[in-house]
């Protein structure tokens, strides 16, 4: 199967990336909050600067599709009147914070988010990889256990705030003023004990090789991780609706900015604010019971140009033999954007066909290699075999 290239960096408004189907332009909302306006405004450049496609991420950050050379000017100056855009590409990139879309206002999330945007603007920050991230995860109970960070702002096992460093079940017991400090401190010293090689490096990778944190950041219990995703429904501080593949026309965009103010989650879904009824509307999932929350397909080709063959398709068909519990991942490459984690079964494109990992990740040892699309749809019980 041949290698992916692997960018290293993700893409930005300032810095896009170019795709199979143009350049790919990504907004990172601030707190995660989208305004009605702001949201309206998107819907509109989307389908005026590119092709109408919009994206929701893993890292909940939303991104433009089908952008062109000629067009891109005209998006930037439009984001700019909305306010969306960051000072420099450098800003944006560092800006690599997830907030959990569960905060409330007693909880000091919004706060401790907006203190940490701003010191990651600051002229010392630290120069950080460009896949190297923040969870803001203040709440009751953590929800962003199993979404990529690499600093965890979060609430610990005796209720106190933690800044913990992903990889270790322990961290240093803070307060809402000081938990921007703290994440930076350790952000430093991920750096200042070689935690990257080339640009690149993750905190729990980094901590497996051998480097010892301080004590003072094992001092306090985290609690135990999360095991289940959300599903759409009613939700703390409003509505969850769930997008197939993360997807959606600009269109549905626009529709939902007229319901309230919409917050982004890792989970390719949207929360609507003190919204509590799904509303009716095309291209939403609502169900809870909807087969394809089981599967998660990156844009396959030829949208992207790292993929050896589309993806969507055959997850779409393969959903309905997903049992309730399990993930079907289809990833066009090795490298397995949508969903770097492992999955109960993941179905990784190359030029012969499909290879199958059984509880791994994209990028992971298969048991059957080279198995054609046809074939997993003829014989979908494929994927829930055990021998």
């Amino acid at each position: 199967m041949a290698e992916p290239r692997v960018q290293g960096w993700c893409p930005g408004a300032l810095r896009p990336m170019q795709s199979g189907d143009g350049l790919l332009v990504r907004l990172r909302p601030r707190g995660g909050r989208i305004l009605p306006d702001a949201a309206a405004g998107i819907a509109r450049l989307a389908i005026a600067h590119g092709n109408g496609l919009l994206d929701l991420t893993s890292r909940a950050n939303l991104q433009l599709r089908g952008v062109t050379d000629a067009s891109y000017p005209l998006l930037m100056a439009g984001l700019q009147s909305l306010d969306l855009l960051d000072a420099t590409a450098a800003g944006e990139a560092r800006r690599n914070i997830v907030v959990s879309p569960f905060w409330s206002r007693s909880d000091g999330s919004q706060a401790i988010a907006d203190a940490l945007a701003d010191a990651l603007a600051g002229p010392d920050a630290p120069e950080l990889p460009g896949k190297f991230g923040f969870a803001v995860d203040c709440g009751d109970v953590p929800v962003l256990n199993h979404i990529s960070a690499d600093i965890r702002l979060e609430r610990g096992a005796d209720g106190d705030l933690i800044c913990r460093a992903d990889g270790v079940t322990a961290g240093k017991r803070v307060t809402a003023e000081s938990a921007v400090a703290a994440g930076l401190a350790l952000a430093h010293w991920f750096l200042g004990s070689g935690g990257t090689t080339q640009g690149r490096g993750r905190m729990s990778l980094h901590l497996k090789n051998g480097p010892t944190l301080h004590p003072s950041y094992l001092e306090a219990p985290a609690q135990p991780t999360a095991i289940a995703s959300p599903k759409p429904g009613p939700a703390a501080a409003g509505f969850l609706v769930g997008l197939e593949f993360g997807q959606m026309r600009a269109e549905t965009f626009a529709a939902l900015s007229r319901l309230g103010t919409l917050r982004a989650t890792p989970w390719r879904m949207l929360l609507i604010e003190d919204a509590s009824v799904a509303p009716e509307l095309a291209g939403l999932i609502t169900s809870r019971d909807d087969p394809l929350l089981r599967v998660i397909a990156c844009t396959g080709s030829p949208d992207c140009l790292q993929a050896a063959r589309p993806t969507r398709k055959l997850a779409r068909s393969l959903a309905p033999y997903v049992p309730d519990g399990a993930v079907l991942h289809v990833a066009g490459c090795r490298k397995g954007c949508a969903h770097p984690a492992s999955a109960t079964v993941t179905l990784t494109a190359g030029l012969d066909g499909f290879d199958l990992i059984r509880e791994g990740s994209a990028n992971d040892a298969p048991t059957r290699v080279r198995i054609a699309p046809e074939f997993l749809l003829a014989h979908p019980e494929t994927l829930i075999e055990t021998t």
